[in-house]
């Protein structure tokens, strides 16, 4: 079953062993995410290799996304959960000072107190518990208890709508990144970016360890909503994460804002991945619930480059049916045109506006082929961003690298050829081998967009061809 919607898959308990991984390509999934906050790095390493082992049988190019952890606020460990009823009294105090009374735990963040006033919420474990803050000390915080529930170790903190001075890379960012660069990542994915300047800081960061890694910006509070152009701007992925910016966000905005940013997403031209919660039902059921099949085709129908599973694949019970739910869906949805997004890009250089030729040309010509010669990837994604309506869009990379980095992009399916030092016999090459794959026939329109240089094929051209 073909489909255009990429498909992002967390790897864990459930999805670990090398026969379920060769599954889950075969089932169509594109991207393969390591989670750095529960990952060992022998472990990391390890799925990294037989990823790349399952894609060689395969001839096929899954990317790697290691997902760095971020500057998140935890609580600290507690030897037995503490059951919370409304109205109790819970402190959240600086590691090195004693409690000050019996519900008390630590936080990680030592500006946590700086950073907050009286009457703010503070919510524990992605909403389990809302809190509101009653007394804030030089070295510790009381809050009351607005929801009853139980507070385990090392549970996460929000804090809606507060200005956290927290560093965009924590050292264990740091070690995680060193990690993946030296896996040889595709993505490297950003937790808790606030600004541009947090991306700047990932990207050099990266780059100072020689990593080619791609970056994805994780949208998951209030600031970065409101930074949300520049962000676009500097990243090549942007992820709508809807767990953290669900709890950041009052939750009937949340759909607004997921289409808000696909829109703008599109508008200045960069790739989006829509994540959490899309399947989460089928952690423990074998179907998805009709409210989910409507989230993932709403997704979809917003042409969202990649959908992307969390618990569902790491630790849910049915890893390869979700991936099933997710082809079917898409797959479905996808021939109604969608959202229309794409007309909205904005045409800021040479090559995009040949990349809108190329795809009003393609949509003009019935049974039309669209191949794309890139080094980079660049124009390839400049052309995917214009969502043309071939189901037949193809690019021709001589890395293997661009190959998987293009796997996250809406629409395309990559080829590895070698190119030649003239236009004509590259044409050529990448002809055969379609025909080889029975994606051509003879006579078949291809519309072939380059930017490469050579002796007859300007930079930024298109070429009408017939297979």
């Amino acid at each position: 079953m073909s489909h255009k919607t990429k498909i992002i898959v967390t790897l864990g308990p459930a999805t670990e062993t090398q026969e379920m991984i060769g599954k889950l390509i075969d089932g169509g999934v594109n991207v393969m995410r390591l989670n750095m906050s529960h990952a060992k790095h022998e472990w990391a390493a390890e799925m990294t290799k037989l990823i790349r082992a399952e894609s060689k049988k395969r001839n096929a190019y899954i990317a790697v996304l290691f997902d760095l952890t971020g500057p998140s606020i935890r609580t600290g460990d507690l030897e037995t959960p503490y059951d919370l009823k409304e109205g109790d009294k819970v402190e959240f105090r600086s590691a090195d000072v004693e409690a000050s009374i019996p519900l008390s735990t630590t936080v990680n963040y030592p500006g946590l107190m700086g950073d907050v006033t009286e009457g703010n919420t503070l919510v524990v474990d992605n909403g389990a518990l809302l809190m509101r803050i009653e007394r804030v000390e030089d070295d510790r915080i009381i809050c009351d208890v607005r929801t009853p529930g139980s507070m385990g170790s090392r549970r996460h903190i929000n804090l809606p709508g507060v200005r956290l001075n927290l560093p965009a890379l924590t050292e264990k960012d740091h070690k995680d990144l060193a990690l993946a660069v030296e896996c040889g990542a595709d993505y490297i994915a950003g937790s808790f970016v606030r600004d541009a300047a947090h991306v700047e800081e990932l990207r050099g960061a990266m780059e100072a360890l020689e990593g080619e890694a791609q970056i994805i910006a994780k949208i998951e509070d209030q600031e970065a909503v409101r930074n949300i152009d520049s962000i676009i701007r500097i990243s090549d992925a942007i992820m709508v994460a809807r767990g953290d910016l669900g709890i950041e966000v009052d939750f009937e905005d949340l759909p607004i804002l997921q289409r808000r940013i696909i829109k703008r997403c599109h508008e200045l031209g960069t790739r989006v991945i829509v994540a959490t919660q899309l399947l989460e039902s089928m952690i423990t059921n074998p179907t998805p619930t009709r409210a989910e099949v409507t989230d993932v085709m709403n997704a979809a129908y917003e042409e969202a480059d990649c959908l992307m599973l969390s618990g569902e694949t790491s630790v849910g019970r049915y890893p390869e049916r979700c991936v099933e739910a997710l082809v079917r869906i898409s797959s479905r949805i996808e021939p109604s045109g969608g959202h229309g997004f794409g007309q909205n890009v904005i045409l800021s250089d040479e090559r995009q506006k040949t990349a809108r030729a190329a795809v009003t040309l393609v949509d003009s010509l019935p049974d039309a082929r669209l191949v794309v010669l890139t080094r980079r990837g660049v124009i390839a994604n400049h052309i995917a961003m214009m969502r043309p309506r071939t189901s037949d869009f193809y690019a021709v990379t001589p890395k293997e690298t661009v190959c998987r980095q293009l796997s996250l992009t809406r629409g395309i399916r990559a080829f590895k050829i070698s190119f030649a030092s003239n236009i004509e016999e590259t044409v050529q090459r990448a002809t055969e081998h379609l025909r080889q794959l029975d994606l051509v026939r003879p006579g078949t329109p291809i519309v072939i967009v380059s930017d490469i240089l050579s002796d007859h094929f300007a930079a930024n051209s298109i070429l009408l061809h017939h297979a």
